[in-house]
């Protein structure tokens, strides 16, 4: 939080390093609409699960080179032995549910890719009509209705490591919805949100209703 009227506003995890702060500042709540974006996100995501951001961030450039840059074509194909391989990669997290998940997680998308439409188009589906105006950090909620909902989705379609929690963390990170402090200097930043957290009239690329 700041300390004097020329400190930005932020989040309080975003002042705890010098990388969250740039994270913070230059990427989290921004839109994210292709396919391998939204899955590079989903998938940093679900490494995150029990451990910090930070540890993420820090080893963000290992983790793109380990899995081919989170092209999802490329990690679908990915077997045994690159699950061999990553599991000795000391620059990522060698965690073998999270690793195969991931490996899963690029063949669903492939699958949705196939059946006309594809993982951006189907997550941003669920973008809510209103998104949550938080005066401080015990304001920002963990889950919503949406993120419930899209996890659920995710889940019948073949993803794994996508509970609702960890759901929402991407739905904020790629700004499907923008849980920035209202009094941050980076709130609405993404141009689909007022700063009241009513929707714009910015166009997405794709459909934007939650399906039925």
């Amino acid at each position: 939080m700041a300390e004097d009227a020329e400190t930005p506003m932020r989040a309080g995890w975003a002042a705890q390093h010098p990388l969250l702060t740039e994270y913070y500042d230059t990427e989290w709540g921004m839109p994210v609409f292709d396919d391998d974006g939204v899955f590079e996100r989903l998938s940093l995501e679900a490494f995150q699960s029990g451990l910090s951001w930070l540890t993420i961030l820090r080893r963000r450039d290992a983790f793109r080179e380990a899995f081919d840059g989170f092209s999802i074509e490329r990690v679908a194909c990915f077997g045994d032995a690159e699950v061999e391989h990553l599991l000795h990669d000391e620059g990522i997290i060698r965690n073998r549910k999270k690793i195969v998940a991931t490996i899963a997680n690029a063949q669903a998308a492939l699958r949705l890719r196939d059946s006309g439409g594809g993982l951006a188009e189907l997550v941003w589906s669920f973008r809510p009509e209103r998104s949550p105006a938080p005066a401080s950090d015990d304001d920002v909620p963990a889950t919503s209705d949406e993120s419930r909902a899209l996890a659920q989705e995710l889940k019948r379609r073949g993803f794994a490591f996508v509970g609702p929690t960890t759901v929402f963390a991407l739905m904020t990170a790629i700004g499907i919805v923008d849980t920035h402090l209202v009094t941050s200097h980076r709130r609405a930043c993404s141009g689909l949100w007022t700063h009241e957290g009513a929707r714009t009239d910015a166009a997405l690329p794709f459909a934007d209703a939650v399906p039925g």
